[in-house]
């Protein structure tokens, strides 16, 4: 119990065999002395060591997806308004939440903002399955979609090049001396639309030279920024191949959302606070095409499997897409087969600039110190050392809990320290 209770919930944990020694080490000669601690799998009740599979998807395994979840809302609040090593003064810095959207593919059933009814002539509920699929499944540019997929990520790259040569540009800057003047950084996450689409959620900010330490310049306001980012989006474009006499290039959808992101007590007409935006940005980073469109959420090996999977037509036929695609010689650097469950996407679903604030690798070494602190106070002996030097080797052994374990683990509780930070902190 004790060792499933230090899962912190993980129902799928990747089990290992091997062994882990830790000598004592004399600090003033470097000899190594006696054995501290040791682990070895085969006495373990699970006869392995089981250890967090750290997936982010929250169909794979809830637990390790909200603690990917919160420690993306920590990121991108520290952005926001300081914390976990960013200045607090960053709050005061100009802003934007901004939603990047893809073209159009071809119509679709949707449900119109002006509350009007789909182009179907049914007014469709919220939870209807058929929204996102096409009107005519026949005439839909599957091919284009499943590309633009593929190139949405050089093509937010392309973006954050003209965005700092427009806003350069605004404050009346070259280049090289609008780097001694002030920096874009910014934070985004990829979700998919239920058509099956990727767009991008982004936080972008205007700071000084120095990133987030440094004040940004007097002309930097969001209205600057906020036009700088919509003549940017309108001239990015990334040109793709040439299949069959037709070429492709690939631009955001026209359905541009830049607004401006308040301070935590500002309460007009539609409040956009700093948390709002954290918190929103960081529920679609444990999410997948799987969620959107019903797709999958691990690779096909096989593109027979398709007919035995229980997803949507659209799906299919979009990863179906994927698959012929991949298969060509001149599209092989997209890895279109091995990205076919991602509908073409191969990116990164979180990213962000160098300097918009802490890292998801920063917040999971200080929880790692933390709970081996916690266990080093928990198990302290009358022997004290300053130094100590680890010998393991361990080998992978498989994933899962078998039945008996899933069961007992149902009924535990999560050691403390190991489901993450609270979403508050």
């Amino acid at each position: 119990m004790q060792q499933l209770s230090g899962l912190g919930g993980c129902t799928h944990p990747i089990r290992l065999d091997g062994h882990r020694t830790e000598y004592d080490v004399n600090t003033r000669t470097g000899e190594i002395g006696s054995v501290l601690h040791y682990l070895n799998s085969s006495t373990l009740p699970a006869g392995q060591l089981l250890v967090r599979c750290n997936n982010r998807r929250t169909t794979r395994c809830e637990a390790c997806a909200e603690v990917y979840r919160r420690d993306t809302f920590h990121l991108i609040s520290a952005g926001l308004r300081g914390g976990k090593g960013t200045p607090e003064h960053v709050a005061a810095h100009p802003r934007v939440f901004a939603t990047f959207t893809a073209p159009s593919f071809g119509p679709v059933h949707n449900r119109p903002s002006n509350g009007r009814a789909c182009r179907c002539g049914v007014h469709h509920d919220q939870d209807d399955d058929v929204l996102g699929t096409p009107l005519n499944p026949e005439t839909y540019d599957y091919e284009s979609a499943v590309l633009w997929n593929a190139h949405a990520g050089p093509l937010w790259r392309r973006f954050s090049t003209y965005l700092r040569r427009e806003v350069a540009k605004r404050a009346g800057l070259s280049q090289r001396r609008f780097r001694e003047h002030a920096r874009v950084s910014f934070a985004k996450v990829a979700e998919y639309q239920k058509r099956g689409a990727v767009h991008f959620h982004a936080v972008i900010r205007i700071d000084g030279p120095g990133g987030g330490d440094t004040p940004p310049p007097p002309w930097a306001t969001a209205d600057l920024l906020t036009d700088a980012i919509r003549t940017a989006t309108t001239k990015t474009r990334v040109d793709g191949p040439v299949l069959d006499d037709r070429a492709h290039t690939f631009t955001f959808g026209r359905q541009l959302d830049v607004r401006t992101i308040r301070s935590a007590d500002f309460t007009g007409g539609q409040e956009l606070t700093e948390r709002a935006v954290a918190a929103y940005i960081a529920k679609y980073a444990t999410k997948g095409a799987e969620t959107a469109t019903g797709a999958l959420d691990r690779p096909l090996k096989f593109v027979a499997e398709l007919a035995q999977l229980d997803i949507s037509d659209h799906a299919r036929r979009l990863i179906r897409t994927a698959w012929t695609l991949g298969a060509r010689k001149d599209l092989e650097h997209l890895r279109l087969r091995a990205w076919a469950h991602m509908l073409g996407f191969r990116g990164h679903f979180s990213t962000k600039s160098r300097r918009y604030s802490t890292t998801l690798g920063a917040l999971r070494t200080a929880r790692a110190e933390w709970r081996r602190a916690q266990a080093t106070a928990a198990t302290t002996t009358e022997h004290e050392t300053d130094t100590t030097y680890v010998l393991s080797h361990w080998a992978f052994a498989g994933t899962g809990l078998s039945s008996a374990e899933a069961w007992l683990a149902a009924s535990l509780e999560p050691a403390p320290g190991t489901e993450g930070e609270p979403t508050h902190a």
